[in-house]
């Protein structure tokens, strides 16, 4: 596939990309993609949730009624999780969530994700760029000029660039990720990929092995 190279103003530059089939036209694997963002999302979770049984609840050890001749069923403890400020029967506990993929899925579900931005022609390739200073608003006019400024977007870069963070980190609906951090779940979480030219190249090296 084919694919024009503008600059960030939005201006043509009269040269095209050709994306490899090797990551951008592969046969995709749902269930890879399944997998792979199931672990992203599993891995942001903290795991801090805590709800106190009964033997943390702090109350009195005394038997609240006698064991027998009341006519209800026999209790021990105010702090039984059947009474009201008693403990939590099988409640939350701290845990870890995360759990393990293998490398060569993690990199199918990344590949069957810009397959599938590749065929719904969602995919912009702009010219190496970078900006003097930090300014959200030349970020936002860059967007405006590649007709992107309603749109989810993700602007993938080959080296940090301080500048380019700083500028897109204000920005609602953006997000700015190097090549080698780029992740199934980013890929699918925008509407369109901005790629600049030298992380097109870094990305096939990634994935091609």
């Amino acid at each position: 596939m084919n694919i024009t190279v503008v600059k960030h103003t939005g201006e043509d530059t009269g040269r095209k990309i050709t994306l490899s089939k090797e990551v951008f036209g592969i046969e995709p694997n749902d269930h890879a993609i399944y997998l792979d963002v199931k672990q992203f999302l599993a891995n942001q979770r903290q795991g801090t949730h805590k709800s106190k049984q009964r033997a943390e609840i702090s109350g009195s050890t005394r038997k609240i009624k006698k064991q027998k001749g009341t006519g209800t069923a026999r209790a021990g403890s105010i702090k039984s999780p059947i009474f009201r400020g008693g403990g939590r029967a099988f409640g939350p506990q701290p845990r870890d969530y995360s759990f393990k993929l293998n490398k060569k899925l993690k990199e199918l579900a990344r590949k069957s994700a810009l397959t599938y931005k590749a065929k719904d022609k969602s995919i912009s390739i702009v010219e190496d760029f970078s900006f003097e200073a930090p300014k959200t608003k030349d970020y936002l006019k860059m967007l405006s000029a590649l007709s992107l400024d309603n749109k989810k977007t993700l602007l993938v870069l080959p080296t940090s660039d301080k500048s380019l963070a700083l500028s897109g980190r204000n920005v609602q609906n953006t997000k700015v990720v190097l090549a080698d951090m780029l992740t199934t779940y980013d890929v699918l979480n925008a509407d369109t990929l901005i790629l600049s030219e030298g992380s097109v190249e870094k990305i096939d090296n990634l994935l091609k092995k």
